[in-house]
């Protein structure tokens, strides 16, 4: 589906932060068929945009710093990225980065929530983000693994506006009555010193084989695959590539 609005508040976009770029553009380029367009400019710092059919759909870099970890980034969208940071700080976030102009092509600051999981926000200028999502390969899902999930879905509603579920083991999360994630608290399924995150997941035609595929390249299979409890739901799995940067994978039943 081509992305024709972005709401303020929703995800807007999703990078990988990786200590071999040009193995991530082959692991992806292959798993799901994503071609890679780095940006030539030197300021760019060899950002990669991945591209489906021309659209864009995600993008690499390389880590900022070797401390850094090598994980999926998701960002939201805000039209005043000054006043969601402030409101962001106010509502217990940790501002690790404060809005920065990035060249012509927007406004970034980076954050962590009140309970630790890292996040981006994003006030377009010449780029907007996705350019397509809810189609295999692209884009379809955010899920939160957090030690307080209740304490998150407070901070989520009051600085980005997002409406909630009232499911006690999954809240779901969206706006304007369109839900696009969840919020699972790790409980003991998790070791003790993993900290809350953000993960992306992808849609795919057949999460069994892209599982399989992943392992084929290098990667590996964290959860899953399986069905989820719900009737109707999404078969499911939790990948990592070959630098262990995990992200999700899901398919619909017809």
């Amino acid at each position: 589906m081509k992305v024709t609005e972005i709401l303020p508040g929703s995800p807007c976009w999703t990078q990988l932060s990786t200590s071999d770029v040009d193995a991530a553009k082959k692991f992806y380029g292959q798993l799901f068929g994503w071609g890679a367009e780095t940006d030539p400019r030197p300021e760019a710092g060899g950002y990669t945009m991945f591209m489906l059919d021309e659209s864009p759909v995600g993008a690499v870099a390389p880590l900022m710093n070797p401390q850094q970890p090598v994980r999926w980034m998701l960002s939201f969208d805000t039209k005043d990225i000054d006043a969601t940071t402030a409101a962001a700080k106010k509502a217990g976030a940790q501002v690790w980065m404060e809005p920065m102009d990035v060249m012509d092509v927007g406004r970034w600051a980076l954050l962590s929530d009140p309970t630790g999981a890292a996040f981006s926000l994003w006030q377009k200028g010449s780029f907007a983000g996705f350019g397509k999502v809810e189609e295999p390969n692209t884009f379809g899902w955010i899920d939160l693994a957090t030690r307080d999930k209740d304490a998150a879905v407070r901070f989520y509603t009051e600085v980005l506006g997002w409406e909630a579920t009232d499911d006690e083991m999954y809240p779901q999360v969206g706006l304007a009555g369109k839900e696009f994630g969840g919020v699972m608290d790790m409980g003991e399924m998790f070791p003790a010193d993993t900290l809350s995150h953000w993960n992306p997941y992808f849609l795919v035609s057949d999460v069994d084989a892209i599982a399989d595929k992943a392992k084929q390249l290098g990667g590996g299979v964290l959860h899953g695959p399986e069905d989820t409890p719900m009737e109707g739901g999404p078969r499911i799995a939790l990948l990592h590539d070959g630098q262990n940067a995990p992200f999700g994978v899901f398919s619909v039943k017809m």
